[in-house]
């Protein structure tokens, strides 16, 4: 083999800082976005909100976040990814800030609908950026650090900001993490990619959204996503409330417990990734590898079921843990196989689609348990609902998505 063609195993420094900055970022996504389910506990009662009140809460920050993703993607497939993600941050950190200023059901609901639409840039940005910067053998390891990064930014926030809501109260949490978070533009504006950076090569009209919807790997993408989505967000915004009401926790032991899915997510999500990478560096189709891990992890995702049957409370745990693991083994090579299939051109659109229609999974979800909940006054049903889910999404990467390359797009000269 030529030097020319020999996969390049180490990340450059260009690679680097911009992961850095990535991984950072949605750290802080994600503590933002979870500070709700963190809070559940304490401000139910200081609001008098009813579990089907709070799960419509829960599930408001995706009404905006799911339905602007298709608005994302265009943005960020035609202006400055770097400048457009910029000025999402800054929506979503000041509705977080101010969220520890109001004091009625409907202020509390319209932040969060901000929150959604700040946020939904965020993903289009990271799959553009990744899909520009890092070669097919980076973008294992460099999606599994940004996914590990959203399963450490909710541990950091269930378990500091748990102490923090038991100590000082729950609006403490919401004007910290949103104030403190404003500080992560300088190092953006600074070091975030350029636009040689993430130039598209090609000197082509991107494709179009019907010729997007058109491909059925497009579809089982979106499935894929909408199952992991929906077993992920479960986790992220019932399971602290779960912990306290159900099994009986203190609010100090849920802020423990319940990190420990996030850190195991996260640190499952990272070997996998650098395992996935390595694979293919030595030979392994990337249809096989990415399809394997991709899949397999959503399928093991059925394991969260018996964590609703069991007596013992800490072997409720160990099954929400295995779940866990194996939902990390999906995370890390999910939007691989997006940017994988999507190429450089239409990156942003396709992730734009594919996490507007899994983040449904967010709309439904949280609501759909807080009226389980209510009804039924167990969680048992809405286990259940979220390993089939799961299940089904798992399903979806193996048999729906199809030989793992570059989709030929229609060719339409760019007008300039």
């Amino acid at each position: 083999m030529s030097p020319t063609t020999v996969a390049p195993t180490r990340l450059n420094t260009v690679e680097k800082r911009v992961l850095v900055l990535l991984v950072l970022s949605v750290g802080i996504n994600y503590i933002d976005r979870g500070t709700l389910s963190v809070a559940a506990p304490q401000l139910t009662r200081e609001m008098a909100l009813d579990p089907e009140k709070m799960g419509l809460l829960l599930s408001g920050f995706f009404w905006t976040y799911a339905v602007c993703q298709i608005l994302g993607g265009w943005l960020v497939d035609r202006y400055n990814v770097r400048w457009v993600y910029g000025i999402g941050f800054v929506l979503w950190s000041g509705a977080t800030l101010a969220t520890g200023l109001i004091s009625t059901f409907a202020a509390l609901f319209a932040l969060r609908l901000l929150l959604g639409l700040g946020e939904s840039v965020a993903y289009p940005s990271y799959s553009k950026i990744i899909a520009g910067t890092f070669p097919q053998t980076h973008r294992g390891i460099a999606n599994s650090l940004v996914d590990m990064g959203s399963k450490i930014g909710p541990a950091l926030g269930t378990l500091i900001g748990g102490l923090v809501v038991a100590q000082y109260g729950w609006r403490s949490l919401f004007l910290v993490l949103g104030g403190g978070s404003l500080l992560w533009l300088i190092p953006w504006v600074i070091w975030g990619p350029r636009d040689h950076a993430v130039e598209v090569a090609e000197r082509v009209e991107p494709p179009g959204i019907p010729e997007i919807l058109s491909k059925r790997d497009a579809w089982g993408t979106f499935f894929g996503l909408f199952g992991l989505d929906y077993i992920w967000y479960f986790l992220l915004t019932w399971l602290p409330s779960y912990l306290v009401n159900i099994r009986h926790f203190s609010e100090t032991m849920m802020a423990v417990l319940g990190s420990v899915p996030f850190w195991g997510i996260g640190l499952s999500s990272v070997f996998c990734g650098w395992m996935s990478d390595r694979l293919i560096v030595r030979g392994g189709s990337p249809t096989t590898v990415r399809k394997f891990f991709a899949g397999t992890g959503l399928i093991l995702g059925v394991l969260i079921i018996p964590a609703a049957m069991v007596e013992d409370r800490m072997v409720s745990m160990v099954f929400i843990m295995i779940a866990s693991l194996a939902l990390g083994m999906s995370t890390s090579n999910l939007w691989a196989v997006t940017q994988t299939l999507a190429g450089k051109s239409a990156s942003g659109k396709w992730t734009g689609l594919q996490n507007g229609f899994g983040n449904m999974a967010g709309i439904v979800g949280p609501y759909l348990t807080g009226m389980i909940v209510n009804r039924t006054h167990s969680y048992v049903l809405a286990f259940v609902a979220t390993g089939l889910a799961a299940l089904i999404g798992g399903l979806s990467f193996v048999f729906v998505v199809g030989k793992l390359e570059p989709v030929a797009w229609k060719v339409r000269p760019k007008i300039t």
